[in-house]
């Protein structure tokens, strides 16, 4: 008998939505359907562990300008 899965819709670049599909390679445990290249479903109890885990990759990745020194 086939059951529901409560899901929420996520809009994102495609960027970001390779990350997202990369976090659920791992376990498959994130993402309920692949719709198209800036929209996923994803599980709904998955929202919050998803946003920790893309802040925790963004962070690793992001690198600040850092100011230009003066050079005299």
């Amino acid at each position: 008998m086939p059951r529901a899965i409560r899901g929420v819709l996520i809009e994102c670049e495609p960027a970001i939505k390779s990350i997202i599909v990369h976090l659920d390679s791992v376990n498959n445990d994130i993402i309920i359907e692949d719709l198209d290249e800036q929209h996923l479903v994803v599980k709904e109890n998955m929202v919050h562990s998803l946003k920790q885990k893309l802040e925790e990759r963004l962070r690793e990745t992001y690198r600040p300008e850092e100011p230009l020194a003066d050079s005299d």
